[in-house]
């Protein structure tokens, strides 16, 4: 007796129908990108960590420039599941809350 059936099995690149396999491509290569990047769709929180994270850099007198990354494919690309994410140098160091100015500060003095 076959209480389930037989399903098919839908395969998907992505949760989006948008995420093709050269957008996919094209996020990897700027995920190697040197920098900083903001992650997020443009929410009041992602607005925030920008703001302490440039605010940091302006503190510590760096000379870096902060990158807001929407793109839902290159977010996905890093594994974030969970946004305002802060990216340097292609590696994710904060994700899922806004950090303060001074959590900003510390991590970009681990990075100098």
């Amino acid at each position: 007796m076959k209480l389930f059936g037989n399903k098919k099995e839908e395969k998907k690149s992505c949760c989006c129908a948008a995420c093709t396999p050269e957008i996919m491509k094209q996020a990897e290569q700027q995920k190697q990108e040197e920098g900083i990047k903001v992650l997020g769709s443009g929410c009041a929180k992602c607005v925030a960590l920008e703001k302490a994270v440039v605010k940091a850099i302006e503190e510590l007198e760096l000379n870096y420039k902060v990158e807001h990354i929407s793109d839902f494919a290159e977010i996905a690309s890093y594994g974030v599941m969970s946004t305002p994410a802060l990216v340097i140098n292609g590696k994710v160091v904060s994700y899922g809350k806004v950090l303060s100015i001074e959590e900003a500060k510390q991590i970009l003095k681990d990075i100098k």
